[in-house]
């Protein structure tokens, strides 16, 4: 579960966070031990809310920021410039809200904190990190190239599922069809046949005359479970336990593992050559992994402050694959961490997608032969009262 919490931590003033937790209390209680001070936690519904939300185009933002900053102007002059061209009311009220606190003397990461639903809390970890530096354009493109790669590997992964979800989509919809209004067509036709049937096909008539008979029961039924379906898997719940059942399952939660782990190091790279310090940047990556990751990566910071190497520290934990812990290494001993540590993301992207399309392409073919064998099957028990009637004659 998801949950908002509004808190006071020291050297950062009133920030809102978004936490992975079980309970209020344990979001209460993660705050806590970073040293912060509850304001409100608020939890989160990701099911159907009917609560409008602003879309914020955060990397076209960043993107014309940057062009900006880069032309030479300064930060006031640029934000100024994007209100002008902005035609978007909800858009125009949250850079007029930042405009306002610029004026005021505030920073840019804390103008931004205002606005949790459209800078998440990577976003202003890096400004703030370029605050130091005075380097806001080499942020921005840092995190630009960040964000162009993660949504790279997301819509990859959403395009190689869409063609074996629009086969069982269609295969399903066409036996619905098939049972619910050719069957009972035909069963009415072989009423008169008797037994002299095989059992199969028998069994195909009675239900055409069960859905001939109550139909609508049927439909008010089938309505029903559909909803009840709906409701369930909208619920957080349920989506945990699907993903437990995913990780035990070998081939499929080692990649699943594999990509939590790649995000992982590349936001952790991204932090790092902010100038974010490794301790800090694993507490804040730690709201992007699943919910079991978090004890580890607690613990791998432990580790490090305990002295530990990184690399160490995430062999112990589990927290990195046998390529992964060799480029660590040799980013240990060239001082180029937060390089290595992108690359090993890149490198485990990589992994991913030849994995996915290797297993779309074996789907693809067994998804249309399974339908091929259901339909086909379906309208042969439909006919095979016609061929015994046929043999019959001759």
């Amino acid at each position: 579960m998801r949950f908002e919490v509004k808190a006071v931590i020291s050297g950062q003033g009133t920030v809102h966070l978004e936490l992975e937790a079980n309970s209020e209390e344990e979001a209460r209680r993660q705050v806590i031990e970073q040293g912060g001070m509850v304001l409100s936690v608020h939890r989160r519904f990701s099911g159907f809310s009917f609560k409008s939300k602003t879309n914020f185009p955060l990397v076209h933002f960043s993107q014309e920021l940057l062009s900006l900053q880069t032309a030479g102007l300064s930060l006031v002059e640029s934000i100024e410039t994007l209100l002008e061209k902005e035609q978007d009311g909800g858009n125009r009220k949250i850079i007029q809200s930042i405009l306002d606190k610029l004026y005021e003397g505030v920073t840019f990461s804390q103008s931004l904190e205002d606005f949790p639903h459209a800078f998440p809390p990577l976003y202003i970890a890096t400004v703030r990190a370029s605050e130091r530096t005075g380097d806001l354009a080499e942020a921005l493109t840092r995190f630009i190239t960040y964000q162009t790669q993660m949504d790279f590997v997301r819509k990859k992964l959403v395009g190689a599922s869409i063609y074996p979800v629009l086969l069982l989509t269609v295969g399903f919809l066409v036996s619905i069809f098939l049972m619910v209004f050719v069957v009972p067509k035909f069963s009415a036709i072989y009423d008169d046949m008797g037994s002299d049937l095989p059992w199969l096909s028998l069994l195909l008539i009675k239900w055409g005359q069960f859905v001939h008979e109550r139909g609508w029961e049927l439909a008010i039924t089938a309505t029903g479970l559909l909803v009840l379906l709906g409701y369930t898997v909208s619920r957080p719940a349920f989506r945990t336990y699907v993903m437990q059942l995913l990780w035990r399952i070998p081939a499929i939660g080692e990649h699943m593992r594999v990509y939590q782990l790649a995000r992982f190091y590349k936001t952790l790279g991204m932090l790092l050559r902010g100038g974010i310090p490794i301790t800090q940047a694993l507490e804040m990556v730690s709201g992007l992994l699943q919910s079991h990751f978090l004890p580890k990566i607690k613990a791998a910071a432990q580790h490090i402050r305990e002295g530990k190497t990184i690399s160490n520290a995430m062999e112990i934990e589990g927290l990195t694959t046998a390529v992964g812990n060799r480029m660590l290494r040799v980013g240990e001993r060239t001082g180029l961490m937060g390089d290595m540590m992108e690359r090993i993301g890149n490198f485990h992207d990589e992994e991913i997608a030849r994995w996915v399309e290797w297993t779309t392409k074996l789907i693809e073919p067994l998804l249309m032969a399974f339908i091929g064998i259901v339909i086909g099957g379906i309208i042969i028990l439909m006919y095979m009262p016609i061929f015994e009637l046929a043999g019959s004659i001759n």
